[in-house]
């Protein structure tokens, strides 16, 4: 595969938004993550439809295709950043324009949801992208880690080489070892739900990471042993676990998860890197991920070493 990467952010560039997924119920939120990309040097482009819904999905869909094609090709456009998660975003997969993407590589940035967007375009294209904050979910109001990730990648291409977790996220080695290779995930739920389709990349060499939120135990282990029953978790080279945002009325929560993903750790091939902790997930400091970017991982009890080898944007 054609890995594309895209071309850094600079001040002045204009950032287009868009609402794959679900719509965000408080407007005053979008016009604050406005007034935040104006103050640190952007111009922002609403896209024609954005955060509109129609009881139709059939109507829905149209405006969310516009709106993709319209960013992409877009030559002022530099970057397109995602509304909000939600729902919505799988059933675009197979009418989206992937030839227009990958003629107009840029920066695209969501997650939860949008990771069917962020995979697809990836198995499509090869367009490096990032699974991170979004404009009415972290960025009207982002945390000093959230943004310290969110622009240190976005806009330096040295930057991804070496990625912190937040000091307050213990890691857990479940699983040392040395691994390099592309990196895929996102959202479990939504991962899982792509696997038979061709919106799905490659597992093969692959770093696999993944959160989810309000899931309970028993529905997490229902999704990775469905991984493993297609085979697909076999062929990666390491498996990062991010925060899992459990459901409440799960009994017995911490140690259910604490025991489900020792387990689903040992099933991996010896030497393969396995950890819980990543400060990736729905929550105030949130790591913003390289997806489809080649990284290196260095795991073992008490030290964690994560980054990207190449860069993931041009200067």
């Amino acid at each position: 595969m054609r890995i594309l990467i895209p071309k850094a952010l600079r001040k002045g560039d204009v950032i287009g938004l868009i609402s794959p997924s679900s719509t965000c119920a408080e407007p005053e939120k979008i016009g604050l993550a406005i007034d935040y990309l104006e103050r640190n040097g952007y111009r922002v482009k609403l896209s024609r439809y954005l955060n509109q819904a129609e009881h139709d999905p059939a109507h829905t869909d149209r405006y969310k295709l516009h709106d993709i094609h319209q960013m992409f090709s877009d030559a002022d456009v530099k970057a397109v950043f995602c509304l909000r998660g939600g729902a919505g975003a799988t059933r675009l997969l197979d009418r989206i324009d992937y030839d227009l993407i990958a003629a107009n590589p840029k920066i695209l940035v969501g997650y939860s949801d949008i990771t069917a967007l962020s995979l697809s375009v990836f198995a499509k294209t090869g367009l490096v992208n990032f699974s991170g904050p979004m404009v009415a979910t972290e960025l009207y109001a982002p945390s000093t880690y959230t943004e310290e990730h969110f622009w240190g990648m976005l806009t330096d291409p040295a930057y991804g080489r070496s990625l912190r977790n937040f000091p307050d996220h213990p890691v857990r080695c479940l699983k040392p070892g040395t691994a390099i290779g592309r990196l895929i995930g996102g959202n479990l739920s939504v991962l899982s739900s792509l696997i038979g389709t061709p919106f799905l990349p490659s597992f093969r060499g692959t770093l696999l990471f993944a959160e989810d939120i309000n899931e309970p135990a028993y529905r997490i282990d229902r999704m990775l042993s469905h991984l493993f029953n297609a085979g697909l978790v076999q062929k990666c080279r390491g498996l990062v676990f991010g925060q899992f945002c459990k459901n409440p009325s799960d009994e017995d929560r911490d140690y259910r998860f604490d025991k489900m993903f020792a387990y689903y750790a040992n099933r991996m091939a010896e030497g393969t890197p396995v950890m819980t902790g990543l400060s990736y997930g729905h929550i105030p400091e949130l790591m913003t991920m390289p997806v489809g970017a080649k990284c290196r991982i260095e795991l073992s009890e008490g030290a964690l070493s994560f980054g990207a080898i190449d860069p993931v944007v041009e200067a």
